[in-house]
């Protein structure tokens, strides 16, 4: 199962220069990465991004994150992946940009399902 986190593209670029990351602001504040499932993202991403552009998708297995990845409850009781520990370049699967469509909210790649 794969799981996603959503990057600006700023974040994204620290994350690739250093090779791992804590996360975004919102995460070194709660003490873990926020992740979603495909299920969540777009609600995730209409909720925490909504028209923001310069965003990058990156998509994770989840059971390669083994222990440090915990399923909790959030918003409306879902379970929601966490990451306790940083994210390493190594962890992702891929990245896509995240741009916004003629609407404004933000188009996902067609195997985000």
């Amino acid at each position: 199962m794969q799981v996603f986190k959503i990057f600006r593209a700023e974040e994204f670029a620290a994350f690739e220069a250093i090779g791992e990351s804590s996360g975004a602001p919102i995460d070194l504040e709660d003490g873990y990465i926020h992740f979603s499932t495909a299920e969540q993202v777009r609600e995730t991403a209409a909720k925490h991004f909504a028209g923001e552009d310069d965003l990058v998708l990156l998509a994770l297995e989840a059971d390669a994150l083994g222990d440090a990845l915990k399923w909790e409850p959030s918003r409306g009781g879902q379970l929601f992946p966490h990451l306790y520990r940083n994210l390493s370049s190594a962890d992702v699967l891929w990245v896509q940009p995240l741009p916004l469509d003629e609407n404004g909210g933000h188009r996902f790649p067609e195997d985000v399902t």
